[in-house]
């Protein structure tokens, strides 16, 4: 499910003789990113790498705590966190889903763009080499219990250009974005949100 991976899907790298660099590159995006706007797809491969899922859309993060993906293609989604909940909105199944906002970033991507800085308290980082003019860099969770494997990150200049998850079922997420700007003025009410009247609500509310 698109929910999924995107409650999964954030976080970062580094490790072995080029960490210095690569970890130099992941805090200036963090110290330097307290907020995003920009419009992503999504692309999901099987194990045998056949495409499975294509997704497109836009997303807004201010840090911590806060962000808006909205998926506009192949079908309308919603995920909002508010700062204390994840509101995740299935417009076809006309349905909303709610979870502490611990519990859904936890040690998960989602993390890296929307949680705080402590990054290397709960993923193993390492450098992962470049290709195509993007630099990689790799995060695994430290935990066992998440339901991913890893995270990359690629990063042109300063600007994050795309990320890719492998998740425990052996899928593998593609995210590339564009149209990326960092700290944005974006208003407060886009990281609010009430169920619609009539949908059914479940989980933490």
């Amino acid at each position: 499910m698109i929910r999924n991976t995107l409650i999964s899907i954030f976080i970062l790298t580094l490790s072995g003789s080029a960490l210095a660099d690569a970890k130099t590159r992941l805090e200036a995006f963090v110290d330097g990113t307290k907020g995003l706007k920009a419009n992503f797809t999504q692309t999901v491969f099987d194990q045998a790498g056949r495409k499975t899922q294509e997704a497109s859309g836009n997303l807004f993060f201010s840090r911590p705590g806060k962000f808006r993906w909205v998926y506009q293609k192949p079908y309308a989604q919603l995920i909002v966190g508010d700062g204390s909940k994840v509101w995740i909105h299935d417009e076809d199944l006309d349905q909303v889903t709610v979870r502490k906002l611990d519990q859904a970033l936890g040690d998960s991507p989602a993390a890296l763009l929307a949680g705080d800085n402590n990054i290397e308290k709960l993923f193993n980082l390492k450098e992962a080499g470049s290709k195509d003019g993007i630099e990689w860099l790799e995060a695994s969770p430290k935990s066992k219990e998440g339901s991913f494997q890893k995270v990359r990150m690629g990063f042109k200049g300063n600007d994050l250009h795309a990320m890719e998850l492998k998740d425990n079922f052996g899928q593998t997420t593609l995210l590339r974005f564009s149209n990326l700007q960092r700290n944005p003025a974006i208003g407060a009410s886009l990281f609010r949100f009430t169920p619609p009247k009539g949908v059914d609500v479940i989980g933490d509310r």
